[in-house]
C-alpha cells in the first residue's frame, strides 16, 4: 500500500499558518460585495449534536464573530449520518452568504469514501472559507492493559493476534480510519470495534472493555490528566503542548501514521467570491483575538484561520488520501 500522508500543502503548513494570519485577509472590506450585505442573521449549521467539541468552540466564538460581521451569527444544529445531514443542508442552501456550515475531517473528506449514498461532493457543492483550526487525534489504552508506551503496546499486540480491540466513533470516521492506518502501518492485527458516537466508545476504554481508541484530542484529555486512560502517542507532526511528554506517531517509528482532524468553515457552492472573502477574513480576525486564541489552544487546538485556497487543497488532498486508506483496509462504504 502506498504512503497516505499528506503532501505538500499538509499539517505542518497548517502548523505554521498561525504566524501567517496577520497578513490574511487584509482589506477585503465591502469592495464587490452585494448591496446591504449583510443586512440580515447569518445561519451557521453545525452538523453534530450541540455539546460537542465543535460546537462548543463556534458558540464560544460566535458573539465576537458576530461583532466583527456585523450580524448575529445563529448557530443552529443539525446532526445525523456523521455530520452528513448538517452538511448536506449547507449544499442545498441558497448560495447568499447567509448560510455557511461547519465541518471537519468527517463530512466533508472521509465521508466521500465511507458513507454509502453520499448526497453532495465536497469540491462540487461546496465553497471553502477557512480552516478554523486543527486538532491532533490521540491514541490511549485502558491502563487495565499494562503497557506504557507504544513499544509496549505493539509487543503485546504481536504476542497476541486479533485480541486486543480498538474503539471508533463509528464505522469511516476519523478515528476508525487512525486504527486501521495503525494496523497497516505498525503491522500488527487489533480488531475494530465501532460505536454509536465517540462517548460510549470512551466509556468502555474506562471500563477496560476495549483496549485502546483514538479520538480527538480534547475528548480523551480529560481523561488523561485523571489517569483513567493512558495516552501513547499523538498522529500529529508536534507534540501538543497540553501534553508535553506525550510523543508523536513519529518519535515512535511510525511516521506514516499521521491524522489529524480540521474545524473548517464552508459555503454552498456558487457563493459570490466576494462575500467568501468578506467571511474569511472575518473568521481569520476571530481567531486571532488574543482571547480567542487562547480559548482555543486551552481546547487543545490548533489556531490556523486560513486563506481559501488552503482549505480548498487540503479537500484536494485530504479526500483521496482516506479514500485510498478505506479502500485498502475496507473501511470504505459497500
Amino acid at each position: 500500500m502506498k504512503d497516505t500522508r499528506m503532501p505538500g500543502v499538509g499539517r505542518r503548513w497548517l502548523l505554521a499558518a498561525p504566524f501567517l494570519l496577520p497578513a490574511l485577509g487584509r482589506s477585503v472590506g465591502a469592495q464587490g460585495l452585494p448591496a446591504g450585505y449583510p443586512n440580515r442573521p447569518i445561519r451557521l449549521i453545525v452538523p453534530f449534536a450541540a455539546g460537542g467539541s465543535g460546537d462548543i468552540v463556534l458558540r464560544m466564538i460566535a458573539p465576537r464573530l458576530s461583532e466583527r460581521i456585523g450580524q448575529t451569527v445563529v448557530i443552529e444544529n443539525r446532526d445525523g449520518a456523521g455530520g452528513v445531514v448538517g452538511v448536506d443542508a449547507v449544499a442545498k442552501a441558497a448560495p447568499d452568504g447567509y448560510t455557511i456550515g461547519f465541518g471537519t475531517t468527517g463530512p466533508l473528506a472521509t465521508s466521500v469514501t465511507t458513507q454509502p449514498n453520499m448526497p453532495y461532493h465536497p469540491l462540487r457543492d461546496l465553497a471553502p472559507i477557512t480552516v478554523m483550526a486543527t486538532v491532533a487525534e490521540l491514541l490511549v489504552v485502558s491502563p487495565r492493559l499494562g503497557v506504557t508506551n507504544m513499544q509496549e503496546l505493539l509487543a503485546l499486540a504481536r504476542a497476541r493476534p486479533g485480541t486486543l480491540n480498538f474503539g471508533s466513533s463509528g464505522p469511516g470516521a476519523l478515528p476508525h480510519l487512525a486504527g486501521e492506518m495503525l494496523k497497516t502501518h505498525a503491522r500488527i492485527n487489533i480488531t475494530h470495534v465501532p460505536y454509536r458516537g465517540v462517548a460510549p466508545a470512551v466509556n468502555d476504554v474506562l471500563a477496560g472493555q476495549i483496549e485502546m481508541m483514538f479520538a480527538d484530542l480534547p475528548v480523551l484529555l480529560p481523561h488523561v490528566r485523571a489517569g483513567t486512560v493512558r495516552a501513547i502517542a499523538v498522529a500529529s507532526p508536534a507534540r501538543s503542548p497540553l501534553l508535553p511528554d506525550v510523543p508523536t506517531m513519529t518519535e515512535v517509528g511510525l511516521p506514516a501514521v499521521e491524522a489529524e482532524n480540521w474545524y473548517a468553515i464552508v459555503a454552498p457552492a456558487r457563493t459570490p467570491p466576494a462575500i467568501l472573502d468578506f467571511l474569511q477574513a472575518r473568521f481569520g480576525e476571530t481567531v486571532r483575538i488574543p482571547e480567542v486564541t487562547a480559548a482555543l489552544i486551552a481546547q487543545g487546538l490548533v489556531p490556523v484561520g486560513s486563506e481559501r485556497a488552503t482549505l480548498g487543497r487540503l479537500l484536494e488532498t485530504e479526500i483521496p488520501k482516506w479514500a485510498e486508506l478505506a479502500r485498502a483496509t475496507g473501511a470504505a462504504a459497500q
